[in-house]
Formats: C-alpha cells, sequence, structure tokens
C-alpha cells in the first residue's frame, strides 16, 4: 500500500508539469513554488503573465534536495535544464523530515555547510551555473503556522548560509521571500497556513519577476 500512494503521489506531483519551448525562464523546487498550479494561479503561472513571456515550471509539492525520488527530487528536476535563468527553492522538506525542529545540524551541513561553499544545494547551483543557467534561489518565509516556535531556528540559520553561498558567485541571487510575505496577514496563506494563497502565490511572483527584471537590466539583458 505504501508504494502504490507513493506512485500515485509521484503521479500527482507531476501533472501540470512542463517547459514551453523556447521558455528561458523555468521555475523549480517544492510546493511553495507548485501551489495553486491547478487554478492556473501558481508562481510560474504569474510569472510568465507579468513578464509577457513563457516560464516554464518543474515544481513539485513534497519535492526535497538530498533524499527525493523522481520528480520530488530537485536536483533531478533541474537536471537537464539549461535555462537563461532557473528560479528555486528547496530544503523546508528536507529539514521538515529529518530533523523537525530541533538538532537540525546535521541535516543543514548535508543542504549547505556554514561557509555556504559545500553541501547538496551548492552542488546543485554549480552544476545549473556550469550549464550557463542564472539562478535566483527563493528563501522561505515563516508560515504563520511556525511563526513565534522554535521551528524559526532552523530556518534562519538556513538562510544565513544560503546567504554565504549567493555571495561568493554574482550569477546567484538570493530572495527572501519574507519580504512580501509576513505572517501576520493571513491572506497571503493557505488554509494550512503554510502554503501561499493565490494571493501568496501573485505577490511571490511579483517579487521574482521584479528582481530577474533588476538583474537582466544590471547585466544587459534586455527582456
Amino acid at each position: 500500500m505504501r508504494l502504490v500512494g507513493l506512485l500515485i503521489c509521484l503521479a500527482l506531483a507531476a501533472c501540470g508539469r512542463s517547459v514551453p519551448p523556447g521558455a528561458r525562464i523555468v521555475v523549480a523546487g517544492d510546493s511553495v513554488m507548485a501551489w495553486n498550479r491547478n487554478s492556473g494561479g501558481s508562481v510560474a503561472d504569474n510569472m510568465s503573465a507579468l513578464l509577457r513571456e513563457p516560464v516554464g515550471d518543474v515544481a513539485t509539492s513534497l519535492a526535497r534536495v538530498t533524499e527525493g525520488v523522481g520528480p520530488l527530487s530537485i536536483p533531478s528536476q533541474v537536471a537537464r535544464l539549461s535555462a537563461e535563468w532557473v528560479i528555486l527553492d528547496g530544503g523546508a522538506n528536507d529539514l521538515r523530515e529529518e530533523c523537525g525542529c530541533t538538532r537540525c545540524d546535521a541535516v543543514l551541513d548535508d543542504l549547505v555547510s556554514e561557509d555556504g561553499r559545500s553541501g547538496a544545494v551548492p552542488r546543485l547551483v554549480a552544476g545549473l551555473r556550469g550549464r550557463g543557467s542564472k539562478v535566483i534561489w527563493a528563501d522561505y518565509y515563516t508560515a504563520p503556522r511556525y511563526a513565534g516556535t522554535i521551528c524559526v531556528g532552523p530556518y534562519l540559520e538556513y538562510e544565513a548560509r544560503l546567504m554565504r553561498m549567493a555571495a561568493r558567485d554574482e550569477g546567484v541571487v538570493l530572495v527572501d521571500l519574507a519580504a512580501v510575505m509576513p505572517s501576520s496577514d493571513l491572506s497571503l496563506f493557505a488554509w494550512d497556513k503554510i502554503h501561499p494563497s493565490p494571493t501568496g502565490s501573485a505577490r511571490i511572483a511579483r517579487l521574482l519577476a521584479d528582481t530577474l527584471q533588476a538583474e537582466r537590466a544590471k547585466r544587459g539583458g534586455g527582456r
């Protein structure tokens, strides 16, 4: 029964995922990116409308950086990508499954070392950069369900490590989703108080689209 459940989960996770021909932007990662896709309101859907160009979407709910299988593996999602820009997140499901909110040092080290130089995330990013992609990494907001709890600590440490990673490569940009997703505004979150509501997904997309346009202008990249 567990195998059947996993297969169903994999099938559902793959629904709606695609990269249109010629897309120069692809969104990857976990449920923060994939949420609201069934209603046409995912982060990628909103970015495509804002930027007026096709945006690929390979994100899946439950996806992980270190232990995922098939589309539930974020490294597998991006393994064959060579888009101009890859926008992604990841790590929340690794932290949740492996350590909950306590004793997370080993899981954090597996994801990204304290100095930002090694770990699964830097390897993933290095692979994309090696194929010519520029990377925007979306750092998590604090979900209302976890605001004010001990769960905030590991994510703050994760953010600090990601910042050190991004600082080492001008082709990697870290964006803090908390800038547009304050935990105090419940209208931005779905019923579970974790994932973005349609309004939340639209806000995230706007932040990412604005960041991408600013980076393109800075690099003289046109659109």
